[in-house]
């Protein structure tokens, strides 16, 4: 039996429907579907077909290892892609060291500053205050410093029974985004150094390929996600536990 045959018999034997298997795993019915049929091309490459077979291997009750080395043996190891064309970036960040200033010449400069000020100080006060006569006491002028008073800092929270969801990806990543009613709101890979955000009001699944390579926060709070090389979360923006790894 090939992985497809094989996945579709333990998921009749237990019971379940493609859109069960779909919900538990947060892996589109048309992709379940597509892997029982011996179809892996909408998987988006080795990779995460090894992912998805993983997950759909235990909600149905079967042992992934045997499925993985058989799908290894027909479409080549993961050896044979390279590491750097998966977790490299495509661009290298430059990261601009800030000069240092010469220290004579911040003093030269700061010097110059004083004299020019002097200078203008004396002159100013020679043209707009008369020479006292000799019986004139000068009195001096004190002007009050007005009262600064600081303003507040407000952090705004997110609202209610919204969540704010970022991704930061330190390397390369694949993340979907879905809706209850399966509907997909993003797909696609993160390179590493970028960073996405979504605000969301109802509750979404999301699927995390290379989680080790991501730094996820809910509502500016930190998440720890698993090692594994695939993570499926829950995020329900009205609970009191908004994330669920499951």
């Amino acid at each position: 039996m090939s992985i497809g045959d094989t996945l579709a018999e333990a998921r009749r034997q237990a019971g379940l429907t493609i859109t069960q298997v779909s919900q538990q795993t947060r892996i589109r019915e048309s992709i379940v579907r597509a892997i029982e049929q011996g179809d892996f091309s909408p998987c988006g490459g080795n990779f995460y077909a090894r992912g998805h077979i993983k997950s759909i291997a235990e909600v149905v009750g079967l042992d992934p290892v045997p499925l993985i080395r058989e799908y290894d043996e027909e479409h080549g190891p993961p050896s044979t892609m390279r590491a750097s064309q998966i977790f490299e970036p495509a661009t290298p960040i430059k990261i601009r060291e800030p000069r240092n200033l010469h220290l004579g010449r911040v003093l030269a400069v700061a010097l110059l500053a004083v004299i020019g000020f002097g200078a203008y100080h004396v002159y100013s006060t020679r043209n707009t205050h008369p020479p006292a006569t000799p019986t004139a006491r000068v009195r001096p002028v004190v002007t009050a410093k007005p009262k600064v008073t600081p303003t507040p800092v407000v952090h705004t929270a997110p609202p209610k029974n919204e969540a704010v969801i970022k991704l930061a990806a330190t390397s390369a990543c694949w993340v979907a985004l879905t809706s209850p009613t399966g509907q997909s709101l993003f797909q696609g890979t993160i390179q590493a150094g970028q960073s996405k955000t979504w605000d969301e009001k109802h509750p979404v699944s999301m699927v995390i390929g290379n989680p080790p390579g991501v730094q996820l926060t809910v509502n500016g709070k930190p998440e720890q996600l698993s090692k594994a090389n695939v993570v499926t979360l829950t995020i329900n923006p009205s609970s009191k536990t908004p994330v669920k790894v499951g």
